[in-house]
């Protein structure tokens, strides 16, 4: 079962959370270089650009070295979480910048993918609406392995995709811990992660080199706790609860977007090719 909460208030003053978006600068008073994710101030993850009709962007860098998971929340995320849980969400929005945020309660069948191989967004999807990147020629590259969890139809013009994107690759996963994981699952245990989201909208002014040209809804979570059970689900083919906080102020997207976040989540997974419900 899906759940969307209303809009709340959380977060710690900037410079305490751990988490925050920025905006790099070139120099004084320039054009904006880069907007960040970052980590207790270095840089974790660039984030699609603000023109909206550059390509659709997570990738991860070097501050992205360590997950979020907090002390006395292990044994409450053990199992499915089965609404928004106040005490959860205040916990974790410890972690990041004062603002508003939707909860939302989803859950997910992930499906890792490997950057450049099956699946992969980045060198399908993205290079069939923007080509590939007109400098390197190449797709774009997010730099990890990360998770699909879920797509639909916008409408006529616009697709929905959804990932889940681990803060450290799941290379580095104890494999003890996953092997526990993927035992719980099989016993029908669906345990809870936790991320903050981004709902970015993303689509090409002109595309030479387009074959499939739409407007692009990236949701992408970044996993704050569950790296162990995304890994375990995907290898076992079983779902987990993922309890998220969607960063309003921070996403390329409005109000409007926001409210019809509900509706477009509570509809069948489909693809953009087949066009049919899975």
């Amino acid at each position: 079962m899906n759940i969307v909460g209303e809009p709340l208030r959380l977060g710690v003053p900037g410079p305490e959370a751990r988490l925050r978006f920025e905006t790099e600068l070139q120099e004084l008073g320039s054009a904006p270089r880069r907007r960040l994710l970052t980590l207790d101030g270095k840089p974790a993850f660039e984030l699609s650009l603000w023109c909206g009709t550059c390509q659709f962007l997570f990738q991860r860098l070097e501050g992205a070295s360590e997950t979020l998971s907090l002390a006395g929340m292990q044994e409450r995320l053990a199992g499915q979480v089965s609404d928004l849980d106040d005490g959860i969400l205040a916990a974790f929005g410890s972690l990041l910048p004062e603002g508003n945020y939707l909860p939302l309660s989803l859950r997910v069948e992930p499906r890792l993918v490997i950057p450049g191989q099956e699946g992969d967004y980045f060198s399908n999807e993205q290079v069939a609406t923007w080509g590939p990147d007109q400098f390197w020629g190449l797709p774009e590259h997010p730099r990890t392995p990360y998770y699909r969890t879920f797509e639909t139809v916008v409408d006529d013009t616009a697709h929905l995709y959804e990932f889940a994107v681990p803060m450290v690759p799941p290379l580095w996963n104890n494999r003890e811990r996953v092997a526990e994981y993927v035992e719980c699952m099989r016993e029908g245990v669906v345990p809870t992660a936790v991320a903050v989201s981004t709902l970015d909208r993303c689509q090409p002014a002109v595309s030479l080199q387009s074959t499939d040209e739409y407007e692009h809804w990236g949701l992408t979570h970044f996993l704050l706790d569950g790296h162990h059970k995304l890994e375990a689900a995907a290898s076992a083919g079983r779902p987990v609860q993922l309890l998220s906080l969607l960063a309003l102020d921070e996403s390329l997207s409005g109000p409007e977007d926001h409210r019809r976040v509900r509706a477009l989540r509570s509809q069948p997974s489909r693809s953009r090719e087949a066009g049919t419900a899975r």
